[in-house]
């Protein structure tokens, strides 16, 4: 058996970003950049109101009463060609223009215009005892965004507000990596389809839903090829299907280890090789990687909880290094076991449920471990990471945790 990190740096040594392609900036949403990207104006666009109320010289206001001649309705979208003089006001909408003269804006329920339903027209005058200062309720061009300056970085994955900025620059099409195309099938003779009846000897096949789930939230784009047989036949057929949809790799689960029924092993080497197909974890030990006709290859094992565990170790890091991501999606962080943890040496990920104490992270184990029991890992929101070598580790001591 080889360590996890081996096995990790030796899969993903296989791998290298996609081609790109320019797509519609409606479409971008999770996609992954593939240059920076930089602003060809400022935002604001021009010096706006903060506030619904009245344009205003700064200078023009005391802490006595005052009264301004309103000279002007300023909406939001027009382009106002009034200049303030001293003493005058222009009525302002949040987002508009500020009219040339003026430099401070005082709310409209600052002032004694009381009425403000929808069409009411601007006041002849407007009365306040306020000191404004310049620069009061104003959002100056520039004041978010300069010209030139660099918005977003190559390798960011494209969140709803980065398209929203990009709208508001004008940025109608984005270049952007090409989603990987992962081929996924299962295997086994006892698998049956979500809505067959349950026969004596057979399961639900659950890893088809949860691994096409888990390849959409890292980027991928899932070819989904079904359940294979337990025949050499079987196996071939579908690996030959995704030889002939020029997918970037193969992900199957089960048929990896050593049963007298594990046919995948064998025809992956029938026509490629196997680089490995053991590594020292768990769950997860019989994890294999290699090649089909050239194409990559990596067999998940079969129980649930093991194939989740192995796309979320090893795949996910495949298809965000295919996407371009530089911005990983499952972060680290410390905790302290709640309860001793006992080990068999080889390196664990334990489904666990962090909760804080006193200011601390702390990680409690979400039932039996067992690598056919999902719901331990549908309750729990984290992976506990115990080293290999590890075989206690006493309550109260920290370790790493993977957060789900």
């Amino acid at each position: 058996m080889i360590s996890v990190n081996e096995a990790r740096e030796r899969i993903l040594s296989h791998f290298q970003t996609t081609a790109t392609e320019r797509i519609a900036l409606i479409a971008c949403a999770k996609r992954v950049l593939v240059v920076n990207l930089t602003a060809a104006h400022d935002l604001p666009l021009f010096d706006n109101s903060a506030m619904d109320g009245f344009a205003i010289r700064a200078e023009d206001t005391s802490a006595s009463n005052l009264t301004l001649s309103v000279v002007a309705d300023i909406p939001a979208g027009s382009s106002p060609t009034v200049i303030l003089a001293r003493g005058q006001a222009a009525r302002i909408m949040t987002g508009a223009q500020m009219p040339e003269g003026a430099n401070a804006v005082i709310p409209v329920e600052d002032t004694d215009f009381n009425h403000r339903e929808a069409g009411t027209p601007a006041p002849k005058s407007i009365s306040f005892a306020k000191i404004i200062e310049t620069g009061d309720n104003v959002r100056p061009r520039g004041m978010d965004i300069h010209t030139g300056e660099i918005v977003l970085r190559k390798g960011q994955t494209l969140k709803p507000q980065d398209l929203g900025l990009l709208a508001m620059l004008g940025i109608g099409n984005v270049q952007v990596y090409k989603k990987p195309r992962v081929a996924l099938l299962s295997s086994g003779d006892e698998l049956l389809e979500v809505d067959a009846p349950l026969e004596s000897g057979k399961m639900r096949d659950s890893n088809s839903y949860t691994l096409a789930a888990l390849i959409e939230s890292a980027g991928g784009e899932v070819l989904r090829l079904g359940v294979a047989k337990d025949t050499r036949a079987s196996v071939e057929a579908l690996l030959q299907k995704a030889i002939r949809e020029d997918v970037d790799f193969i992900l199957s689960s089960a048929g990896v280890s050593v049963g007298a029924f594990d046919f995948v092993k064998e025809v992956i080497e029938s026509k490629g090789v196997l680089d490995f197909w053991r590594v020292n974890m768990r769950p997860g030990k019989p994890l294999a990687f290699g090649e089909y006709l050239d194409k990559p290859f990596i067999g998940l094992p079969g129980n649930p909880v093991s194939a989740f565990v192995g796309f979320e170790i090893f795949v996910r890091q495949v298809i965000e290094k295919l996407s371009g991501k530089l911005d990983g999606s499952r972060r680290k962080i410390n905790v302290r076991c709640e309860e001793e943890i006992e080990s068999d040496g080889r390196e664990s990920y334990l489904r666990a449920k962090i909760h804080e104490e006193n200011g601390v992270l702390v990680a409690s184990l979400t039932g039996h471990q067992g690598s056919g029991n999902l719901l331990s890992l549908v309750q729990a929101d984290a992976l506990l990471i115990i080293p290999a070598g590890v075989k206690c580790v006493p309550a109260g001591q920290e370790a790493e945790a993977y957060l789900l």
